[in-house]
């Protein structure tokens, strides 16, 4: 049996196999075009592709796809075979540096919000060689940006790599400033936690709302759910087990750092963390993980479900974006060090991820906008729609002493004691950990808690890179000029945090009092919807800045801008439309041969004796009858809102009247569904409840 040493990225043309592959110059060439940046030659590609097509095929592989991130929030590839004829009528395998680093897809049916004609089909792949290939069944995949014959990009990873460039070059300019020559490069690191539901596949077909939309668009709320908090790390099910198991060694195989597994609070609910990595990478190996998973799941009879709301009632799933900055030396920039207090360029890079999310909190709420996100942010289960930072009592404390200009007191780290002889002692951490804040400081690193389970990571990053960008260029400006670097940076640093601290709170972001004073008192947004927030992303600072830092041209921006809306639109049109067949076609149809049944023995009992009640059958058959009644109507209401929303041209307009007036509708119909559940026998229900789906995996 291999180890996981053996095991782990196996499948993957990674930095030993190029190694092993490669000749001294051709390696040391493609490590400065992936570590620096720097030309690639087409020699040095012809010669890669080469050895990745030898290795490929040596590992079973037949085909190689170019492997990108369109905007429909999935992956993409189109398979090619590696065979070409050879004059005596076989066939030969052959791949070359230009197929490796061009590919021609048909671009026409990918979302790009206006950028091109439906009939302009043309776009281009290109390869990214700062994210290994890797093979997926019997294909080779290269990972690849994604642009239209105009060069607009039409993915994730363009603009992402984009993004951090940006910060790389403000955050060098910090750093030469500090005096520091020898860094050749910043980049941001990743670490998303993925939650996730694991649901019995057979119990799923039959349910359409979950095969439509990925959620339950009805359901009453089951006996128990998760009131005893019994599931939250608690004893993993043996069919789950068998699940984690295979879906380590599958993502091992992918060289995808799974680390950390463990139930998560609802029931059926469970997380998966992987090892941080370099953002771009970690953006591709989280895309890969969520496809991974649901395929794993499907040979162990299972559904992942990666909705951020698939139930009512129950806690839903998000993905805890854990972001730092590393330089190619190791530092961890975002690292306090023993003494926070006297770490000066600590300070600085801290109030600049201050500075950024302050400043661009809207832009952080836009990037991860979704419908189903909708659903999740601001319940008791995650972070409000209200950006906020927290950064824990000791920072807190330090960045007060600076702002006031007052001596800091360096609290003792204090010991834990437990009080039994055996255990281990150990020193308590400076800060508390805050599972309320959407933007939590956690040691050497931040946590974006926003974050729903089915977005693109990519999403969050590009905006957090290019916002901190943002502020790193504001103080290199000033600081390079200055004539007192010293005094200039004290006068910064206590500038900003006077500036800022309103987006600094340290509080319990469930409390309603604090969405009051967040935006009362502090001013800051809260943006409840997709449709209240992406419209904001075409803000004239927001546009300004991320223009500036060629991060998305103006363009991009106003094709993301209608995609993203239009995505929102058609995902509740969807769930609406289902509603309306599933209570019309199922739900109704149940219920009124339940009448029937109850109907007919009230009628056999009076036919045995008329003093025998019938109490039980006429308040039952009288309270179905109202709500066969009242989902009837809304079912119609819900219809008629339908026609009345597809009328609208507008995307702002359409979505807007679908945040208004169409959700509402769709709960109005909900009500009577649910009820008439808890009334009708369950052999008459036409799928599985609650009940069945979060407790049928043992």
């Amino acid at each position: 049996m291999n180890t996981v040493a053996d095991l782990f990225g196996n499948k993957v043309f990674d930095d030993r196999v190029m190694k092993a592959t490669l000749s001294a110059k051709v390696y040391n060439s493609l490590k400065k075009t992936i570590d620096e940046g720097a030309y690639l030659d087409n020699s040095v590609a012809n010669a890669v592709a080469t050895a990745m097509k030898d290795w490929a095929v040596q590992n079973g592989a037949t085909h190689y796809t170019h492997w990108f991130q369109p905007l429909t929030g999935i992956t993409a590839e189109k398979h090619d075979s590696f065979i070409s004829p050879s004059p005596d009528g076989g066939v030969i395998m052959e791949f070359s540096g230009k197929e490796l680093i061009k590919g021609e897809p048909d671009a026409s049916s990918f979302p790009s919000g206006g950028l091109r004609a439906t009939f302009e089909a043309r776009g281009y792949t290109a390869w990214d060689p700062t994210s290994y290939a890797f093979i997926k069944g019997k294909t080779l995949c290269i990972p690849t940006a994604f642009c239209s014959y105009g060069g607009e990009a039409l993915d994730k990873k363009t603009p992402l790599l984009r993004s951090m460039e940006a910060l790389n070059k403000q955050a060098l300019r910090i750093i030469r400033l500090f005096g520091n020559d020898t860094v050749k490069c910043v980049k941001t690191s990743v670490g998303p936690e993925q939650e996730y539901f694991l649901i019995d596949r057979e119990m799923y077909n039959q349910r359409k709302d979950l095969v439509f939309t990925g959620r339950t668009l009805f359901g009453a709320k089951p006996p128990k759910g998760q009131e005893m908090d019994d599931h939250y790390f608690g004893f993993i099910k043996p069919r789950v087990e068998a699940y984690m198991e295979d879906l380590n060694q599958e993502l091992w195989k992918l060289g995808i750092l799974a680390k950390t597994e463990h139930n998560e609070v609802a029931p059926a609910q469970h997380e998966l963390a992987p090892i941080y990595t370099t953002t771009n990478i970690a953006t591709d190996h989280n895309q890969l993980t969520m496809e991974i998973m649901q395929k794993v799941a499907a040979k162990h009879g299972l559904v992942c479900l990666l909705h951020e709301k698939p139930f009512a009632r129950v806690n839903g799933s998000g993905k805890h974006n854990n972001w730092s900055l590393t330089t190619d030396t190791g530092v961890n920039l975002l690292s306090p060090g023993e003494t926070p207090y006297e770490n000066a360029q600590f300070l600085l890079f801290l109030c600049a991820v201050i500075k950024a999310v302050d400043d661009y909190q809207d832009l952080l709420r836009i990037s991860v906008a979704a419908a189903g996100n909708d659903h999740r942010l601001g319940a008791n289960e995650a972070p409000p729609a209200v950006v906020s930072m927290f950064i824990g009592d000791e920072l807190n404390a330090i960045l007060e002493a600076i702002e006031t200009d007052t001596p800091y007191n360096a609290a003792e780290k204090t010991q834990m004691k437990l009080g039994v002889n055996v255990l281990p002692k150990f020193t308590r951490d400076t800060t508390d950990r805050n599972r309320t804040s959407p933007f939590a400081f956690t040691g050497n690193k931040f946590e974006f808690r926003m974050l729903g389970s089915s977005n693109s990571i990519a999403c969050a990053n590009i905006m957090l890179n290019a916002a901190v960008a943002e502020s790193l260029k504001i103080y290199a400006d000033r600081l390079e000029k200055a004539e007192d670097f010293e005094t200039a940076l004290h006068e910064m640093i206590r500038k900003t945090i006077k500036d800022h601290k309103r987006i600094i709170f340290n509080g319990n972001g469930y409390d309603d009092a604090w969405i009051k004073e967040a935006t009362e008192k502090r001013g800051l947004l809260n943006y409840r919807t997709t449709a209240d927030c992406i419209p904001r992303l075409l803000d004239q600072k927001n546009v300004d800045m991320l223009t500036a830092h060629k991060v998305f041209s103006e363009a991009e921006l106003k094709s993301r801008c209608e995609i993203t809306l239009d995505n929102y639109c058609k995902t509740i049109l969807i769930e609406a439309n289902t509603m309306v067949e599933m209570a019309r076609r199922e739900i109704a149809p149940a219920v009124e041969a339940y009448i029937k049944e109850l109907a007919k023995t009230a009628a056999l009992k009076k036919s045995v004796s008329d003093e025998v009640s019938v109490v039980y059958e006429n308040t039952l058959i009288k309270e179905l009858s109202v709500l066969t009644e009242r989902i009837f109507l809304t079912a119609g209401d819900l219809e008629n809102t339908l026609l009345t929303v597809e009328q609208h041209d507008n995307v702002i307009d359409e979505s807007a009247v679908i945040r208004d007036t169409l959700l509402v509708k769709m709960n109005e119909l909900r009500v009577p569904c649910d009820e008439a559940e808890t009334l009708t026998a369950k052999k008459y229900w036409p799928f599985p409840t609650y009940g069945d789906l979060l407790f049928g995996v043992r």
